[in-house]
């Protein structure tokens, strides 16, 4: 009964019969109890012991944490649906940019990005341009230049301007020539007065190699260059050429 009782034990498992063998005794003192009630109270001693065993070992195991994987798995699937909807608002946002940059290029949005994007330009110095002669080669036009920096001559020919730029302004002056306004940078620009006929407008890009007007040799031509409306006087010339001075 013993060895039963101890294997009952090792596998913790109740038990619900035992068998139960019982020896004669040499003296008769007392009644002895019937093999039924025998095998009853070993059961019931054996299912006590393991019923106290068990309960310990419930109270020494910690709670199976269910709840805490529950909880990470909620947490796991509420990111993932915050994370697509972020790459879809990016989404979103980059198709709206690039519908505004094909379809409404001067918009506010896209002239926003445009003025944060910008990386501010660096304008040449005045005297990084290449100058250029003011008449024709083939004329034969007396050019001088006075100590202020006025250009100055008379003569029946196509005039040029200095350096290339945009035309800036067209004015028609009081004696009926014209006067144009050249601008070779926001703060570098010429002017050129005098001219009986003028070849370009307002908004015209203009080249060293191509003349702005014409003059009839009936009135003088003055050509001045000008550094943020200071009249440039630092240069010399070379024939009908000017050349800045080192």
């Amino acid at each position: 009964m013993n060895q039963e009782l101890e294997y009952a034990q090792m596998l913790e498992v109740p038990v619900s019969t035992v068998s139960v063998v019982k020896k004669k005794p040499f003296f008769k003192k007392k009644q002895q109890k019937s093999d039924e009630e025998l095998k009853e109270q070993v059961v019931d001693s054996v299912n006590e012991r393991m019923g106290d065993y068990v309960y310990a070992e419930d109270i020494s195991v910690p709670p199976k944490p269910a709840k805490t994987t529950a909880l990470a798995a909620t947490f796991a699937d509420k990111s993932g649906r915050i994370l697509l909807i972020e790459v879809a608002a990016a989404c979103l946002i980059a198709v709206g940019i690039f519908l505004t940059n094909v379809f409404m290029p001067s918009s506010a949005i896209n002239t926003f990005i445009r003025n944060i994007t910008a990386q501010p330009v660096q304008e040449a110095a005045y005297t990084d341009f290449q100058l250029f002669p003011v008449v024709s080669p083939l004329s034969d036009a007396e050019v001088a230049v006075s100590d202020g920096g006025v250009i100055t001559f008379t003569a029946d020919t196509a005039v040029y301007p200095v350096a290339e730029g945009e035309v800036a302004s067209v004015t028609q002056l009081d004696n009926g020539t014209y006067s144009v306004e050249i601008a070779h940078t926001s703060a570098f620009r010429s002017v050129i007065s005098g001219l009986s006929t003028v070849y370009c407008a307002a908004g015209d890009g203009v080249e060293g190699n191509i003349p702005v007007g014409y003059s009839d040799g009936g009135g003088e031509i003055t050509v001045t260059m000008y550094n943020d409306g200071a009249l440039i006087n630092g240069y010399t010339m070379s024939g009908a050429l000017p050349v800045w001075n080192p």
